[in-house]
């Protein structure tokens, strides 16, 4: 068995490669920017399933670049389930929570019609809408709040900034569930494996760690873990602009995946404590 993935050096991308069975690929072996050369490394390697883990994921530079988000983020998934189909193997592609405007509190369901505030979240759902009509075994996991041990992401920055200030004031009205990428690369393991066999389970998913929490409280815990002597001042999305808008409401209805693979919704605090064991060695002993 062979799972390809795409996005090795992505956050998500950089667990599964630790994973069996798994070949993962970087930008020099497959350009996203090139969705035909995606589509002929599909044809040479002959996976049994592939999972897509690479995009376009800055968020406010995606504002400004929105066509080389389209092509990366719709365009090339797109190519990738239309190879995927002809061959009739699963294909799995990460997708996110900003596919929602984020309005109202309770958690969105995969059904929830989208409305993306952003170009990001624009071009990932192009990219869902394009995969899904390709037919096949297409298969979309949102996700959301992705952390780990590699790349930038939230908990590191905040890892880094604690170090250098007293007190930090972090956004409370954005809430959503925070993901360790560990969690995110098992949960498309398990399905990319069970879709082989049933390919009738194809669809979209949700996925997020629990429970769900705001900006400034992931900052707390992360203090807190850490050991970090650093004070949270909560503040609103509306004092702390950035050039693309972020929903307030991220919460992700994990219902299905649960009763379709039997995956669970990870405690997020768990997965920060394993990060920040790794991350050791970067921020000081109190």
């Amino acid at each position: 068995m062979k799972f390809l993935v795409f996005g090795q050096t992505g956050q998500v991308g950089a667990e599964l490669a630790a994973l069996e069975h798994v070949l993962c690929l970087d930008r020099t072996d497959a350009d996203l920017s090139d969705p035909e050369a995606c589509a002929r490394t599909i044809q040479t390697q002959a996976p049994d399933a592939v999972i897509n883990a690479a995009a376009y994921t800055n968020v406010d530079a995606v504002e400004n670049d929105p066509a080389l988000a389209h092509v990366v983020n719709a365009e090339a998934p797109a190519r990738m389930a239309r190879e995927c189909a002809g061959l009739s193997i699963p294909f799995i592609s990460i997708s996110t929570d900003y596919v929602f405007d984020g309005r109202g509190s309770r958690p969105y369901t995969p059904d929830d019609a989208p409305a993306p505030l952003n170009v990001y979240g624009s071009s990932k759902l192009s990219g869902e809408r394009a995969i899904l009509q390709e037919g096949g075994c297409g298969t979309i996991l949102r996700t959301s709040w992705v952390f780990s041990s590699h790349g930038r992401n939230f908990v590191k920055t905040m890892l880094r900034l604690g170090q250098e200030n007293q007190k930090l004031e972090i956004v409370s009205d954005q809430v959503g569930g925070p993901t360790p990428a560990r969690d995110i690369a098992m949960a498309c393991y398990t399905m990319a494996g069970a879709l082989i066999i049933q390919p009738q389970k194809a669809g979209i998913y949700h996925f997020s760690g629990y429970p769900d929490t705001s900006w400034a409280d992931l900052a707390r815990e992360t203090f807190s873990q850490a050991g970090l002597d650093c004070r949270v001042r909560d503040i609103q999305s509306q004092s702390y602009r950035t050039p693309a808008t972020r929903p307030l409401n991220s919460r992700l209805d994990c219902t299905e995946i649960q009763e379709v693979f039997g995956i669970e919704r990870p405690d997020w605090r768990m997965g920060l404590a394993e990060i920040l064991s790794e991350l050791e060695k970067d921020f000081p002993d109190e």
